[in-house]
Order: C-alpha cells, then sequence, then structure tokens
C-alpha cells in the first residue's frame, strides 16, 4: 500500500546512538530515506529484504544530509538496486570528497584536524549524486505523494521530506533521543530555527527523525 512506513534502526560503531532509516511504501516500488552507516550494510540489507524491498523496487534514495551516518550505504545501494540518489546540493561536497565540513561553517583548526580521523567515508563510499534538490521537488514520479522541504541548520544541505498525510522525515534537524528538541549537534541556529518556523505553518503531524522515536510535533519544547 502507498504511503506506509517501515522503520530501519541501525547502530553506529562504538557504542553511539544508532541512526533511522525509512522504507516508504510507493505505488511502484520504495523509496528509501537515508542509509545508515557503512559499518550496518548487512543490517539495511537484510531489513530491506524483509520488507519486499529488492534490486529493481527500489525507486530512489533520499538523503536528508551528508553526514558520513546517514550517506554510508548509498553508494552501495545505487551498485545494488539500480537506485537513484538525491541530495541537496549545498552537501553533495560531503558526498563527493567525503568532507563532512562542505556543507557548514569552517570549524577551528583542531576540530577540522580531528573529525576526519573519528568520522570518515571511505573513498569507496563516496559518489556524486543522480539528483541535486533544492527544496519543493514533489516525488510523484517516483511513485508517492510527498514534497521535499528545505530545512538548513544542521548542514546548509538539509532537506526534508512532507508526505501527503503528514509524516515528516527531517534528517537531524530534530531528534528525540532524550526528548524532542533541535538537535544537539547546530551549524547554524539561525537557519535551524527558521526551519522550524518553516514547519509549524506546514501540516505536519509525526516526525520521523534521524536519531529516536517519532513524535509529534506539538511535543517540540
Amino acid at each position: 500500500m502507498s504511503g506506509a512506513i517501515t522503520t530501519i534502526s541501525l547502530p553506529l560503531p562504538f557504542g553511539r546512538r544508532g541512526v533511522n532509516c525509512y522504507l516508504l511504501r510507493a505505488a511502484d516500488g520504495f523509496v528509501l530515506v537515508d542509509t545508515g552507516h557503512a559499518s550496518a550494510r548487512q543490517a539495511l540489507l537484510r531489513a530491506l529484504g524483509d520488507a519486499g524491498c529488492r534490486p529493481g523496487l527500489l525507486r530512489l534514495v533520499l538523503l536528508t544530509h551528508g553526514d558520513f551516518d546517514h550517506i554510508g550505504n548509498a553508494a552501495a545501494l545505487r551498485s545494488a538496486f539500480g537506485a537513484p540518489l538525491a541530495m541537496h546540493s549545498e552537501d553533495a561536497g560531503m558526498a563527493e570528497r567525503g568532507d563532512m565540513f562542505a556543507g557548514r561553517r569552517r570549524p577551528r583548526a583542531l576540530v577540522r584536524a580531528l573529525v576526519p580521523l573519528l568520522v570518515r567515508l571511505r573513498p569507496a563510499d563516496r559518489f556524486s549524486p543522480d539528483a541535486l534538490l533544492e527544496g519543493g521537488e514533489g516525488l510523484a514520479v517516483h511513485g508517492l505523494e510527498a514534497n521535499v522541504v528545505w530545512l538548513p541548520g544542521h548542514s546548509r544541505g538539509s532537506i526534508g521530506l512532507l508526505t501527503a498525510g503528514g509524516a515528516l522525515f527531517c534528517g537531524d534537524l530534530l531528534e528525540n533521543t532524550a526528548a524532542p528538541a533541535l538537535n544537539s549537534l547546530i551549524d547554524d541556529p539561525e537557519a535551524a530555527r527558521a526551519s522550524l518556523e518553516r514547519l509549524r505553518g506546514l501540516e505536519v503531524s509525526t516526525v520521523y527523525p534521524g536519531h529516536g522515536e517519532p513524535f509529534r510535533l506539538e511535543e517540540l519544547a
């Protein structure tokens, strides 16, 4: 049935909090929102198979932003499933060069030196997106009644997906690890607050965050 949602929660290395991917049933296949970390590839493939998503049925992989724990399996899925990869142009450098600061303000030199040692996208997992999104695009061509929403704040190229039924897949703009809130890692607080106000003006019922459990938008403090 078009619109059905399967949550795929995947582990992250070193005991860090898990990350969510969301498989949406489309009219003639599936759309996947985010792909998790490369270390959880086999778990992701099993979950897709259990949901009935097999090569030829994955119509689109939509990446909410370019962080390594959300795009780590994108290139592998394109190869195995033949699915196009779509993300915002501002975060494309993260996928293409493995530079986690490509869609963000330039950090202090020490932070910039340490981050690649702790979090990285392996050269084999880097890719160029098949489609660059800016916000406002509809996914009807992929069999899903939903629109892309630009949600800068966590990164300049963060996007969300809002379905006709009011389900919002927000990536890392919002989280629900302790309680519904703006993500604890925000690159541009002013942009994040503006994105949140934009969401309050839309018909959002349930928020599906990149980390934590779904929640109602009105639960957000």
